[in-house]
C-alpha cells in the first residue's frame, strides 16, 4: 500500500497533457463510435466499435485502419472488433474508417488514447558526491562528453552555453547568446554541439573543437524548444508538449514524434533530456521527479524521486520555489555516473537510482 501511494503521489507530481477523443473529420452520414463511447484503452486491449449509419444509406463496402495500417475490410455489417498490438504505438492515435456507399465516398476519423500495458516502478535515490555549481546558471542542458561537462543556461539577456570543469565548477569557456534567445537543451554529436532556442524557433549549433557558432536550423513542426539529447545516431527534442520529436542528425528535421505515456495518462511539460544506456532521462517542470522513458513507444517505465534533493543546497533560501528548480540531468558513459542539479543551484550532485 506503500509503495502505490508513493507511487501515486509521483505520477501526480508531473504535470500531463491529456487528450480527448475528438473525429476529425465529420461526415453527415455517418460516425465511428466505440463501445460505451470509451476512448481509452491499453496495450492489447479489445476495442469493440461501430460505424454509425444515422441516414440509412446504402453501404457498400467499409475500409478499417488504425494507427495507418489496414484493419479489415466490412461488407453488409457495420460492427467490428480488433486487438490493440502490444508494439502499437502509444498517445492518441487515429481509428479511421473510408465508406463507399451509393457511389460516393466518405472518410471519417476519431482519436483513441492508447496507453500502456504496465504501471511505472517507483525509484529513489542516494547522492554519492556534491560539487560546486554556479547560483548564476539558470540550467537548461547538461551533458558530458569524453569527461568534460557542458550546460546551457537561460533567461533573455543572459543565456550561455558553458564548458565547465566537474569537480571545481569553474568555467573554462563561455559563449553569450544573443539577448534575443533564451537558452534551452543542448547534446553533443559527430563533433557538434546543439542548442535550443525556447519560443524562436531556432537551434543554434557549434563546432566543439573551437566552441564557434558554425550553423543554426529551425523547428518546422514542433512547438518550441525545451530538452535535447541523442543515441549516437539520431536527436531527440522535447517541446512542452506530450511529443518528443526524433530529428534527423544531418538535417534537423523533424521527422517524427512519439507520445509520453504511462498506464493511464498521456503526459507533457518534459524539460531536460538526457540519453542514458537506451532510455531517455526526462525531468518535469516544476516538479522534482525524473522520468525514465522508452524512446521505442514512449511508455514511462519508471519515476525518480527527487524531493528532498533541493533541501542540500546552501542558497535554497535564495531561490524562487516556481522557477528555481531541478533541471539538469547528466550521465558520463565512460564512468556510468549520474548527475542531477537545477536552475540556479548551487550545487550539482553525483547520484545513485535506488531501484526497490
Amino acid at each position: 500500500m506503500h509503495k502505490f501511494k508513493f507511487l501515486t503521489l509521483l505520477i501526480l507530481g508531473i504535470l500531463f497533457f491529456s487528450c480527448g477523443s475528438n473525429s476529425e473529420k465529420k461526415s453527415s452520414y455517418f460516425k465511428l463510435k466505440t463501445l460505451e463511447n470509451k476512448s481509452g484503452f491499453q496495450l492489447g486491449d479489445t476495442i469493440e466499435a461501430s460505424v454509425d449509419n444515422s441516414k440509412d444509406r446504402e453501404i457498400d463496402s467499409i475500409r478499417l485502419y488504425f494507427q495507418e495500417n489496414y484493419l479489415k475490410t466490412l461488407k453488409s455489417e457495420t460492427g467490428f472488433s480488433f486487438s490493440v498490438a502490444k508494439n502499437a504505438r502509444l498517445g492518441r492515435q487515429k481509428l479511421e474508417a473510408i465508406i463507399y456507399a451509393e457511389g460516393k465516398v466518405d472518410t471519417i476519423n476519431e482519436h483513441l488514447k492508447i496507453y500502456n500495458d504496465t504501471a511505472p516502478k517507483a525509484y529513489s535515490y542516494k547522492v554519492i558526491n556534491e560539487y560546486p555549481h554556479s547560483n548564476l546558471a539558470y540550467t537548461q542542458g547538461l551533458e558530458f562528453h569524453n569527461d568534460t561537462l557542458y550546460e546551457s543556461t537561460g533567461h533573455y539577456g543572459s543565456s550561455s552555453l558553458r564548458k565547465l570543469d566537474l569537480e571545481s565548477g569553474e568555467v573554462l569557456e563561455k559563449i553569450n547568446l544573443d539577448d534575443s534567445y533564451f537558452g534551452e537543451g543542448l547534446t553533443i554529436l559527430n563533433n557538434k554541439l546543439y542548442q535550443l532556442t525556447w519560443r524562436e524557433k531556432t537551434g543554434l549549433i557549434y563546432d566543439l573543437d573551437t566552441f564557434k557558432q558554425i550553423g543554426t536550423f529551425s523547428y518546422n513542426q514542433s512547438e518550441e524548444g525545451w530538452g535535447l539529447c541523442n543515441d549516437g545516431e539520431k536527436l531527440y527534442k522535447s517541446d512542452g508538449t506530450e511529443k518528443i520529436w526524433i530529428l534527423d542528425a544531418e538535417t534537423q528535421a523533424e521527422k517524427e514524434y512519439f507520445q509520453v505515456v504511462t498506464n493511464t495518462k498521456i503526459y507533457s511539460k518534459f524539460n531536460e533530456l538526457e540519453w542514458v544506456e537506451g532510455k531517455i532521462y526526462a525531468n518535469t517542470y516544476q516538479f522534482p521527479s525524473v522520468s525514465i522513458i522508452n524512446p521505442k513507444n514512449g511508455a514511462i517505465e519508471a519515476v525518480i524521486d527527487f524531493r528532498g534533493l533541493q533541501d542540500r543546497l546552501t542558497n535554497i533560501d535564495d531561490l524562487d520555489p516556481q522557477n528555481d528548480v531541478l533541471n539538469g540531468i547528466a550521465y558520463n558513459p565512460n564512468t556510468k555516473k549520474l548527475y542531477v542539479t537545477g536552475k540556479n543551484w548551487d550545487k550539482l550532485f553525483e547520484v545513485e537510482i535506488i531501484k526497490k
